[in-house]
């Protein structure tokens, strides 16, 4: 695959901005979470270990398609 697919960037949007809320939701403060995609990039890794390797739910492109390189 040379170049994403507007459904494949519409599912890493999704994903993203998914963790993105979560982490804004079980803060236990006040404060908003500023967006970080390092922070939200490191998240997701951890997620995509979890149901990708360990639980076998999805492939990794289903689960955050990517370009193969």
């Amino acid at each position: 695959m040379d170049e994403l697919k507007n459904e494949h960037i519409k599912r890493q949007d999704y994903v993203d901005n998914e963790i993105f809320k979560l982490l804004n939701e079980i803060n236990p403060t006040n404060r908003q979470i500023e967006w970080n995609i390092e922070m939200i990039g490191d998240i997701r890794e951890m997620a995509e270990y979890w149901l990708v390797d360990k639980l076998k739910l999805s492939s990794e492109m289903d689960f955050y398609p990517f370009i193969e390189s």
